[in-house]
Order: C-alpha cells, then structure tokens, then sequence
C-alpha cells in the first residue's frame, strides 16, 4: 500500500511558559508544557492525542496553530512547524500574525467547549461567515449561500442561521463549531476535545459527523482528547502524551492490543469495562432466583 504524504510535520516542538515572582517579577522558573514533540500527520488521517489534564496536549495544538506566539508573547517555543501544501514545504511556527495570514486558511480549529466558543451577540450566519469575510474575496451573496450550505453538511438547516447560538443545545452549537471550521475548506482541523463537554449519546453523533465529513472533504484531523475510549473509532493512530512528552504514537490497533509505555498502560486500564457477571447477578437478584 503506497504511504500517504505529510501533510504536517512536527520536529522537537517545546514550549515553555515562564514563571515569574519577586518584587521585580522576573522570570524564576518555567513551566515545560509540551517538550521535544516530533510526528508527522498523513493527508486524510486522524490522529489522536491522547493525555490527563495538564500533559501538554491542548498547548501543543495551540502551538501548532500558532495561537500560542501570538497571544502570550512571553511564551517560549522552540522547534520546527512544517505546512506541506501544493507541493510547496511551509514554517508557519515562526510566522508573525500578518505573515500567517495567508496559511490560516490551512488549518482550522474545532474548540472544546460549545458553549462559550461562539460569540453570543453574532447571528449563527455571521459566526460561520466570520472566516470567509478573514480569508476570503467573496462576494456577499456566495458567502450567504456557502453559509447555507455548511449548516446543512453538518446537520442543520439554513432556516436557523438567524438564531443566535443561547437557541441550541451543546451538541448543535458544536455542529456550528465545525462548519465554521469547514467555512475555508481547510486541509487539516485541530480538534481539541470537541465532545468532552457534550452528553455521551451526543458524542457519538458528533464523532459520526466529523468521519462522515473527513471522508468527504478528505481531511486531516488532529483529535485531542483525555479518553482513549473516545478516540478509538475515529483515529488511524494514537500518540500519548504524558507530562509533556510524546511517549508512545502508533496504529489505533496497536495501542489498544500491543500498547508499550506503562502511561499508555495505564490509561487502558482506566476505560470502564463490561461486566457481564455482574450484571447476570443482578438480574437473578431482581427475579428472585439463587
């Protein structure tokens, strides 16, 4: 089978957060947040990454974005960002907000929380057309009917672009997320923990739309959750972070059959499991019988 190309590479990505104290509030320590991280992401593929709270998954899609140089200018990120796309090799880790611009359009991100990720005071319509207006030259009117369009790809109608997002539930204001995601066509969307603030039943409605989507844009996700349960049926492979670090990436199958580092372990073990006796034992119970 021929390898699929790169679409993103990642070479020794550190970013360290600066502590400060004293009178003079100098920089007395630092916080390593993400530490020597290096993988490549293959056109058309998810990978997932996978970690607890605080093991520097989220800082690591932010700094992929760029987000990170931009917003907190103490931050210090050292390493090497790739873009390939058309054919041409892109570092977009070292770009300044103005020299990003044109590469923005690229790759998109769906956010965690539903809720506070969309403006309140914007129409859904003027959410989702946000990035065209950014990123594009279109006139009004095709920015309308692309509008339209996004919301029925993700489930929606275009008769509900005049709400505001308090009109929907957490699932359908995530589907808005994604299809202002989608609004520029980008190549790759980081998704960082998309369902994790979402009910289990709607989880799942929210992973079959992004495969549904990925195979039709033919898109490259990056997944970030903090459950491997989660990412399980949407990733061709899975990477583990822990501490900062990058400690184990490979096959979906892999992982979960053949997993080597012991935090990996760990996390498996973490998944709850059936338990079929137990269940027997409680039906028996119900019913009377020893």
């Amino acid at each position: 089978m021929k390898k699929k190309p790169s679409i993103l590479n990642v070479s020794d990505l550190t970013v360290d957060f600066p502590v400060f104290g004293g009178i003079l509030q100098k920089e007395i320590d630092a916080v390593h947040a993400v530490k020597n991280v290096s993988f490549d992401l293959f056109k058309g593929e998810t990978l997932g990454i996978v970690g607890e709270s605080g093991s520097g998954k989220s800082t690591l899609g932010n700094a992929i974005l760029n987000v990170l140089r931009l917003t907190a200018p103490d931050v210090k990120i050292s390493g090497k960002v790739n873009l390939n796309i058309n054919d041409k090799q892109i570092e977009i880790s070292n770009l300044t907000r103005s020299q990003s611009k044109p590469y923005r359009k690229h790759v998109q991100m769906i956010f965690q929380d539903p809720y506070s990720s969309l403006n309140p005071r914007m129409l859904v319509k003027d959410i989702i057309k946000e990035p065209l207006d950014i990123n594009t030259d279109m006139s009004s009117v095709e920015k309308s009917e692309k509008v339209d369009w996004l919301l029925e790809k993700v489930g929606l109608s275009s008769e509900q672009s005049t709400r505001y997002p308090h009109e929907f539930s957490g699932g359908q204001r995530q589907r808005i997320g994604i299809a202002r995601s989608l609004a520029t066509e980008p190549e790759i969307v980081i998704a960082d923990e998309p369902v994790s603030a979402l009910d289990v039943s709607i989880q799942a409605q929210i992973i079959n739309l992004m495969m549904d989507l990925q195979e039709e844009f033919n898109l490259s996700i990056i997944f970030i959750a903090h459950d491997l349960s989660v990412v399980k049926h949407i990733s061709d492979r899975i990477g583990v972070m822990y501490n900062g670090e990058l400690v184990e990436i490979n096959n979906t199958d892999d992982i979960f059959d053949n997993p080597e580092h012991e935090y990996t372990k760990e996390l498996l073990r973490a998944i709850p499991q059936p338990d079929p006796s137990g269940r027997e034992d409680r039906k028996k119970e119900r019913l009377g019988i020893k």
